[in-house]
């Protein structure tokens, strides 16, 4: 039979469509099927290989055990804890802490202290004194390290902890902290810390996962007994030029640290099947906060942060106030937040009017309409680019870590959350949210109905691809 080009190209063409309609389906959430069945209905020869490549957030089958036996020796090594356990027997906590204990294996624990850093500058300062400061031992677990003068003095301090005894290691996100891992990585281990990446690509990305999954925590641990968690990353504010971010971290001290450092040993075993011991009582009691971490990331069974968001909104009574940079919500999220905004729940959303990302932004803004109209108020802060990730609600919880309002932070990266249930916590959190608005201008219903139709028509294209973001 002699075939032409065009007919060998056609039949190839609807191969590719039919077994995509077979494969996605079944190996996808409903929401991101659509988005790939779009592509490769549009460009098959394109869209099929960019699926295989990247719409199954996989991990390798190493990576998922380790994980749940990393998650296993947790639960076995808290008991040492077990008289610093809290137990709520009311509120948002009563449902939020069985919930998230059992998503992450951390349970709730009273006896810390926590200070709320939402200066730039003086976070760093804090978290460089503590490592000059630190005796036995330094753990850092960033998503981004730059080669500027932030990077700069985290590897100089890190070379002095080195050279007076300390045991230093360094986790580093392989693409996020490119730049610092090429100028840091051999002049850091010839002065003896230790430094790997993570989640590392090229040749050995098959016995990772996933090529874009990566690993967005923020994480310090000094001496086992002083720990930092929040969205700021090792570098100038003004990475991205145009965008100077502002951030908000969370310097704690207490029992809590030793999850803090779970979560960084945890990191350590996935990337080096190294196992750290940690002391879970080693950091003694240091205020009166109760206090609960939440790891997600695809290596856990189910989508941690996207979950205990949702039942955080779901549970709010009277306000929540979300922080995000990034604000790209699953069905779930979307949902949640229209229930709570109609049921009376005082719902603000504060995200940044500039943003480094372009097609977010326009998937970002093709939410607003629907939200606006159920009661959502939005508000978007000018002085800076909003970096900070946190969330209030009623006067009961704070969240403060990595987690963003997208898709991508709750299915494809390993993020990092503290839950403080504590009202003075949720006190500071709410003077922080209202040095925002104040610098924020509100979105009116009425104004953004009066976008030109061509806007609405970019940010709709935009969303299709929520799942690829």
């Amino acid at each position: 039979m002699d075939w032409s080009l065009g007919t060998v190209l056609l039949i190839l063409d609807w191969t590719i469509r039919l077994a995509a309609l077979l494969w996605i389906p079944s190996r996808t959430s409903p929401a991101a099927a659509r988005s790939w069945m779009l592509l490769v209905g549009f460009v098959p020869l394109l869209g099929l290989p960019a699926y295989l490549l990247l719409g199954h957030p996989w991990l390798s089958r190493e990576r998922v055990q380790r994980q749940a036996r990393a998650s296993q020796v947790i639960r076995e090594e808290q008991q040492p804890l077990a008289a610093l356990r809290w137990r709520p027997d009311a509120g948002i906590a009563a449902e939020m802490a069985p919930l998230v204990e059992r998503q992450g294996a951390f349970m709730p624990i009273r006896g810390n202290a926590v200070e709320l850093l939402d200066d730039y500058d003086d976070s760093l300062r804090a978290l460089i004194a503590a490592m000059d400061g630190a005796r036995a031992s330094i753990h850092l677990l960033y998503y981004l390290m730059f080669d500027d003068a932030v990077g700069d003095a985290v590897a100089a301090a890190l070379e002095r902890a080195a050279g007076r005894g300390v045991e230093c290691r360094l986790l580093l996100d392989a693409v996020g902290a490119k730049r610092g891992w090429r100028r840091y990585a051999r002049r850091l281990r010839k002065a003896g810390v230790q430094v790997h990446q993570l989640l590392p690509g090229g040749l050995r990305w098959r016995r990772s996962g996933r090529m874009d999954l990566r690993n967005h925590r923020k994480i310090a641990v000094i001496d086992g007994a002083t720990g930092f968690i929040g969205s700021q990353n090792l570098a100038d504010p003004m990475f991205i030029p145009g965008f100077p971010n502002r951030e908000l971290v969370a310097r704690v001290d207490g029992p809590i640290v030793a999850q803090l450092d779970a979560v960084f040993a945890s990191d350590w075993y996935l990337e080096t099947g190294e196992r750290l011991h940690v002391d879970p009582v080693r950091a003694a009691a240091a205020g009166q906060v109760a206090m609960q971490l939440l790891p997600s990331g695809p290596a856990y069974p189910f989508e941690n942060a996207r979950d205990a968001v949702n039942a955080l909104i779901h549970l709010a009574k009277r306000r929540i106030v979300l922080a995000t940079p990034y604000f790209v919500p699953d069905d779930a999220t979307l949902s949640a937040l229209r229930i709570a905004a109609l049921s009376g729940v005082e719902v603000q959303l504060i995200l940044s009017d500039r943003n480094n990302q372009r097609l977010t932004a326009w998937a970002q803004e093709s939410y607003y309409a629907e939200l606006l109209a159920c009661g959502v108020r939005i508000a978007l802060y000018q002085p800076h680019f909003l970096h900070a990730k946190h969330m209030s609600v009623d006067d009961e919880v704070a969240l403060v870590g990595s987690i963003n309002l997208d898709i991508r932070s709750f299915a494809l990266n390993a993020e990092i959350g503290l839950l403080c249930y504590d009202d003075a916590v949720v006190a500071r959190l709410r003077g922080i949210e209202s040095e925002y608005l104040r610098d924020s201008r509100s979105i009116r219903s009425e104004d953004w109905a009066r976008r030109p139709a061509w806007r609405r028509s970019r940010d709709g294209i935009a969303r299709l691809a929520d799942s690829l973001m």
